[in-house]
């Protein structure tokens, strides 16, 4: 066949099919438009979801009329001129091609005014067809319509879903949208009946709009995250590990202001979760990246949902680093809201506000700990004597001593005497069925779960001592020939150091082979070959690995659980409240290593509400 050019109005209609897959995706090219010309205020009126009618008005910079027709022709655009300006695009619009896309499928007009015009301009485009541009009354600003749409397209109109459908898909894209813009004023309406508002917030930080998108239960689980470095900064909230969900229903991500998906950013959060989130369970998150718009490709996807990053190693790692301290912080008693990380993990902990009581260091086990551990003998808890259950907490030499070595006194302040140092976990008053310690603190009643709780303490002090000794790496007695992919070998050959330092020692031994020589210590018993092709596979997709340090915690986990207090194991108050200051002071300690919550609290009003009082 012959090869010619396309008619334009085709053209058109084939950039469609990339653009607008439904009316949400109108929504956000328009909607984006607005911002990019400095709306403060954006009203969307729909009509059938968005299939009938879609009415964008903003109160932006506005379009001269002599420019209306290039705005709805073909790459045209007033947001870049060069290849530099591709390359470090900070608006969220710059292709040029949404509004002929979305004019060649639907019934379109635009009426427009700057500030400095005495009148307003239209333009109309009926299925690609554009009219001549007219005077119209109008403010300052733009308002867009597009009716009927896929009209002209009958086979792209009959994939549309139903109306509340199409329009839960609208708000969906709309509330994820007022996550990043809060200074702009959103207002929706559908079939003439207002739907949803979002105000305009002069404060940037405030946390109004998470209580309007995401509910006041992610706001009161919610961590304040800040943290920059290596030209990068990340910042927004991330919930707390007892605030989960059964999807990922409440992660958002954005890049310089812009909503993206990105495989390698959500594997660091999944990776900062995967030590204290219950199994089967997603995190929920609203984080905001920035860096450098030229070290972020924004041009790889036609609906601009994903982008492409230049130092994706060093992302991942900054990601996963910068929510892991913020996640470490989420230790008994310590609230979550304003936390800011600022160094990796490691650190010791914080100190909090409030009563004169500060957290204990927490204290690494000794080498001879470690291997008593790995033998099954470590006995976090001493035998009965004559009936008495004597505690041996982690460390210590008596009872009623924390890890730290600090004896816990066997009185209780009273919890309205400021000047006693209330600790957050409060004192111990009893234990319930052998399983609940039962404390007292200023707010109220806290249970804890004894077992959940010293399985946490056990295994944070184990990985603080691997932590400080390293990975040691053990020789094979025969090295063992491994057969790979070629891109498998070419990253084990070009990352033979990462290797190095994950405990492996392995080099390249054909272009499908490599041979490995030595292994992690730890994990020399176990399949370490998968655990290699494991590595490799992160390597290739994520640029790090965390398969050993995983192993390594599924196998410290175990001997932490192993010796754990059991349940029935009668506890003398000095033991009690020996394990809830070593909660004060241990990493994550809300959470067990599986994930399960350690201790809750009930509130004196919550209490006072079970037996009607003060009604």
């Amino acid at each position: 066949m012959q090869i010619r050019p396309l008619p334009d109005t085709l053209v058109n209609q084939i950039a469609a099919g990339e653009v607008v897959e439904r009316p949400a995706s109108v929504v956000k090219e328009l909607v984006e438009n607005a911002l990019d010309a400095g709306a403060g205020r954006v009203d969307i009126d729909l009509e059938e979801g968005g299939t009938r009618l879609i009415r964008i008005r903003d109160d932006g910079r506005g379009i001269a009329a002599t420019e209306l027709p290039l705005a709805v022709s073909r790459h045209a655009t007033s947001k870049i001129a060069s290849l530099e300006d591709l390359e470090a695009v900070a608006t969220l619009g710059f292709r040029g091609e949404a509004l002929p896309s979305i004019a060649s499928v639907s019934r379109f007009s635009m009426v427009s005014r700057r500030e400095a015009d005495g009148h307003g301009s239209a333009i109309e485009v009926d299925g690609g067809r554009v009219g001549e541009p007219g005077p119209r009354p109008h403010p300052r600003g733009t308002t867009v319509e597009v009716r009927d749409l896929f009209y002209n397209v009958p086979a792209r109109r009959k994939f549309l879903r139903a109306e509340r459908t199409e329009l839960g898909h609208i708000e969906e894209w709309l509330r994820q949208l007022a996550l990043a813009r809060p200074q702009v004023e959103l207002r929706l309406t559908h079939n003439g009946k207002p739907s949803r508002r979002w105000k305009g917030e002069a404060d940037l930080l405030s946390d109004v709009r998470l209580h309007e998108t995401l509910g006041p239960e992610f706001a009161r689980h919610a961590m304040r995250v800040e943290h920059e470095g290596a030209g990068l900064r990340l910042h927004g909230w991330v919930a707390r590990p007892a605030y989960n969900r059964a999807s990922a229903d409440q992660q958002y991500l954005y890049c310089n202001g812009r909503a993206i998906r990105d495989r390698s950013v959500a594997h660091a959060v999944k990776l900062a979760y995967s030590d204290v989130l219950y199994h089967g369970r997603q995190p929920a998150y609203v984080l905001f990246l920035e860096l450098d718009p030229r070290r972020v490709d924004v041009n790889v996807h036609p609906a601009k949902h994903e982008v492409r990053f230049r130092d994706a190693r060093l992302i991942h790692d900054f990601v996963y680093r910068t929510l892991q301290s913020a996640l470490a912080e989420t230790r008994a008693g310590v609230e979550g809201q304003g936390m800011q990380p600022s160094a990796p993990p490691g650190g010791g902990p914080a100190s909090m506000d409030g009563a004169g009581w500060q957290p204990r260091p927490q204290v690494p086990l000794s080498l001879r700990e470690v291997a008593d551990a790995r033998a099954g003998y470590a006995a976090l808890y001493g035998a009965h004597d004559g009936g008495a259950t004597v505690m041996e907490a982690p460390g210590a030499t008596a009872p009623g001593v924390t890890a730290s070595g600090t004896p816990v006194p066997a009185w209780r302040p009273d919890p309205d005497d400021a000047a006693a140092g209330f600790p957050p976990l409060g004192y111990a008053i009893a234990q319930l069925h052998g399983i609940y310690i039962l404390a007292e603190n200023r707010d109220g009643l806290v249970v804890v779960d004894m077992h959940a709780a010293h399985e946490r303490i056990g295994y944070e002090r184990l990985k603080a001592a691997h932590d400080s000794e390293g990975l040691r790496s053990q020789p094979l007695l025969v090295p063992a020939s491994l057969a790979v992919s070629a891109r498998e070998a070419e990253v084990a050959e070009r990352e033979a150091a990462t290797l190095a330092e994950l405990g492996f020692e392995v080099t390249r031994s054909g272009p499908q082979a490599v041979t490995l020589r030595a292994v992690p210590a730890l994990l020399a018993h176990g399949e370490v070959e998968a655990l290699l092709r494991d590595v490799l596979a992160d390597l290739l997709e994520h640029g790090a690995s965390r398969r050993v340090a995983g192993a390594r915690d599924e196998l410290l986990s175990t001997m932490a659980c192993h010796g754990a207090v059991r349940a029935n194991r009668r506890l003398t108050v000095p033991e009690m409240n020996a394990l809830l200051r070593d909660m004060e002071a241990t990493e994550r300690s809300d959470q067990c290593n599986h994930g399960r919550p350690t201790w809750t609290r009930f509130g004196l009003a919550e209490i006072d509400r079970w037996f009607l009082r003060g009604r």
